[in-house]
């Protein structure tokens, strides 16, 4: 062994007792999605509950004239009004339909998020409720 050359530090061992670790109450959510629990599986199937039931209600709303208008036109008898009806009679409540479907999907998101992070914590600055 060379005079330059030092010996490997020695590695100890430490052991005592180990530390419990608080989680953060309204982080208990987050846990139980994360590993995947059974509170956990209910609380995203909750979430998916909800997306369906705005699927279907937008689904069924936009079913409900599509099935009647052809009635409609086939009592109506005038080609004009027909194409009127189609041209601009349709769009205004898709387009209403449409904003009322994504709204509902964002609340169903922001409340499933606001569960996740629990009840206590408020987004936004210091202050507001």
């Amino acid at each position: 062994m060379s005079p330059s050359a030092e010996p490997a530090p020695r590695r100890e061992r430490v052991t005592g007792e180990p530390r419990r670790v608080h989680r953060l109450p309204g982080y208990r959510t987050q846990w139980e999605i994360d590993e995947q629990t059974t509170l956990g599986a209910a609380y995203v199937r909750s979430l998916m509950r909800g997306q369906l039931r705005a699927g279907l209600t937008a689904f069924a709303l936009l079913a409900l004239p599509v099935i009647t208008l052809p009635l409609f036109f086939d009592a109506l008898g005038n080609a004009t009004v027909v194409w009127l009806v189609l041209g601009f009679g349709c769009y205004p409540p898709l387009v209403a339909l449409a904003w009322w479907y994504v709204r509902r999907a964002e609340r169903n998101e922001r409340d499933f998020a606001r569960l996740v992070r629990g009840a206590g914590h408020h987004p936004g600055p210091p202050g507001t409720p």
